[in-house]
């Protein structure tokens, strides 16, 4: 009986330390993402510690992205979904359109050196409906292994199938793909929304994606382009870079990230709207976003954290893996609230020039 009380005890200490509440019954709530090495970084990095802490149990969805199944369960009124990871323009349109619930900023603790949340997130990293995580950036990888003499350098060299012969592998979306089509044609990454803002200038982006289109093989989960070049499917591919980390570190390949071009995009958390286990969820993302978890994360996949506090504990042999280190080539962080405006008209389009 003694040893359960002291165990009682140390986990009301912790939760108190969190700014959590330990509950008299624990509940079970969902967290949906990427699947793979991120959502393994998520398990061990915050919802293990979590779960410690409070009692609550947190399961693991994976999704593919977008909002069409977050839409659905909250028209329909069934809802099962609780936190979802989300990319930054999906977070500004699914708030504007009713899908996720208002987050309190002012309830998000300080950082782990008194910084106050407002400051010490990075700007733009919390909005009415969510709070951000992690910076990923899109890149491309090939395996050098397939290029003894000498690999890719630049993003033009992912557009140029005479120098370098073989399939490309692409998300089977357009976002990031028009963008980094515009670098590569010789835009300035502070340009390109500009020109793609333009009907020539989005004519110009598909012209660009022409010039390769018989040559890509299109993948739509975060596994697929390791799994596509390890197979020799593809010549190289784009990716989430902390895939090519995991491919490299764990899996013993030894791929090659180009990060020329790079397209860094932040994630963020969210609760649906009509979720069950509102409290549980909003509890959860107050602790998975603080100083720690974010830069425990990085142990297991390198995106950078959302807050400035957390750097200090990340470790020195995972700087060079983040996006936001100082990496060599043209760079540019995704510009969500002009997609959010623009993509049903991109994504028509998008359609239409698959299928000609």
């Amino acid at each position: 009986m003694k040893q359960n009380k002291s165990a009682l005890f140390s986990c009301g200490v912790v939760s108190l330390l969190l700014g959590l509440s330990l509950p008299l019954h624990a509940e079970t709530m969902t967290l949906t993402s990427w699947g793979g090495a991120y959502s393994k970084s998520q398990l061990e990095a915050m919802i293990k510690p979590y779960e410690k802490a409070t009692g609550n149990q947190v399961l693991q969805e994976d999704y593919n992205g977008g909002l069409a199944e977050i839409r659905a369960q909250v028209q329909t009124g069934n809802v099962k979904w609780d936190v979802v990871d989300v990319e930054y323009a999906e977070a500004l349109r699914g708030c504007d359109d009713g899908l996720f619930e208002h987050i309190d900023a002012k309830s998000l603790p300080p950082g782990s050196d008194g910084v106050p949340a407002d400051k010490d997130f990075l700007p733009g990293r919390v909005t009415d409906c969510a709070v951000g995580n992690v910076s990923y950036a899109n890149v491309y990888a090939y395996d050098k292994a397939k290029y003894p003499s000498g690999g890719p350098q630049t993003l033009e060299d992912f557009f140029n199938l005479k120098k370098f012969p073989g399939k490309r592998g692409l998300k089977k979306e357009p976002n990031v793909n028009l963008e980094m089509a515009l670098m590569a044609d010789g835009v300035k990454p502070e340009d390109v929304y500009k020109v793609l803002s333009t009907p020539a200038g989005l004519d110009r982006a598909f012209k660009k994606l022409d010039t390769i289109k018989k040559d890509i093989v299109w993948w739509q989960a975060g596994a697929q382009p390791a799994q596509l070049l390890a197979s020799g499917e593809v010549a190289m591919t784009t990716v989430y870079h902390g895939r090519i980390y995991d491919a490299d570190t764990k899996d013993g390949k030894n791929f090659q990230i180009v990060w020329d071009g790079q397209v860094q995009v932040p994630d963020f958390f969210v609760v649906v709207k009509g979720s069950k286990h509102v409290k549980e969820a909003m509890d959860f993302i107050r602790y998975a976003t603080g100083s720690r978890p974010l830069a425990s994360q990085t142990q297991y996949i390198p995106y950078a954290p959302a807050r400035k506090s957390s750097m200090k504990f990340v470790d020195q042999k995972v700087l060079p893996w983040l996006p936001t280190d100082d990496h060599p080539g043209r760079h540019m962080t995704t510009d969500a609230a002009w997609w959010a405006d623009h993509a049903d008209q991109i994504n028509q389009r998008f359609a239409t020039w698959l299928a000609q």
